[in-house]
């Protein structure tokens, strides 16, 4: 039997006229989730470039312990994410110190009164607190910086990100898209060079030890996953150009990435404190 001519056919449904979809950041929970990318990315980017400028330990450490607690109550992160980070941002901090304060010029610590203690003395090299301080407030400052931009690196997708950035920050769709197309190569290259060791394994030709054979295997490898990598980004080209892209300058999206009042509140209440932070640690002499 044959359907209307304005009746959609059996089993599809019409696609005009459908609401764009929101964004789908809410469902998975967490309220630093529920934010859009941007605000995320615009409420610490500020203070990343004046932690550049700071010279003591206060002003990092601080941001670190900030940064921490947004990501720890915020971003419902994995348990062993968050163990991670509880863990390896203290001792990293620790041991990064150390290895930058080797390489400190002891002149710059001549005059200060932690270059009088030693730490660690072979003959006539010494190494002083002084030393280590300086060490200390540089890695302070790489781990605050590292720690304010996974605020966004861990509780955003790449799709939502860029869908962010194209609708709010009016980034061209075709640097945002083309830039996540090549970013989801990686999994998709990880996954093909399993397979391929496990052919090689299947037939034998993965045997043997030492620096030799692994480099041999390697080579093996290439060959094969340079020819996977070449069918797959021909099959995203053809893909894309079904779809038209780039053949105007704007494209609807399905799924809208809204900037809600609750983004501009933490963009704001972000900024309030870190403006806070640096009123108190400057006069102090902290900063």
């Amino acid at each position: 039997m044959s359907t209307g001519a304005g009746a959609p056919a059996a089993g599809l449904a019409p696609t005009r006229g459908l609401p764009p979809r929101r964004g789908q950041a809410t469902s998975r929970g967490g309220c630093l989730r529920s934010l859009d990318p941007v605000a995320k990315l615009v409420a610490p980017l500020p203070v990343m470039v004046a932690l550049v400028f700071t010279r003591g330990t206060t002003v990092p450490l601080v941001f670190v312990g900030l940064a921490l607690a947004l990501l720890l109550a915020g971003g419902r992160l994995p348990a062993r994410i968050a163990l991670a980070l509880v863990v390896a941002t203290p001792v990293g901090v620790a041991l990064l110190g150390f290895t930058l304060g080797l390489w400190v010029d002891p002149a710059r610590v001549e005059e200060s009164a932690a270059a009088s203690v030693t730490l660690l003395e072979l003959g006539d090299w010494r190494y002083s607190l002084g030393a280590y301080l300086l060490g200390l407030a540089t890695s302070l400052r790489l781990a605050a910086l590292l720690l304010l931009s996974l605020i966004v690196g861990l509780t955003t997708t790449g799709p939502e990100l860029v869908r962010a950035l194209v609708q709010h920050l009016r980034v061209p769709y075709r640097v945002g898209y083309t830039a996540l197309a090549a970013l989801r190569f990686v999994p998709r290259f990880g996954h093909e060079l399993e397979i391929i060791r496990a052919a090689h394994r299947v037939r034998g030709s993965d045997r043997g030890h030492g620096p030799v054979a692994a480099a041999r295997r390697s080579l093996s490898y290439a060959i094969p996953l340079l020819a996977s990598a070449i069918r797959h980004a021909e099959r995203v080209a053809l893909a894309m150009d079904a779809r038209a892209f780039g053949a105007h300058p704007t494209r609807t999206e399905r799924t809208l990435s809204p900037w809600r009042p609750r983004d501009t509140a933490f963009v704001v209440v972000f900024w309030a404190a870190s403006v806070a932070v640096f009123a108190w640690a400057i006069p102090s002499g902290l900063a």
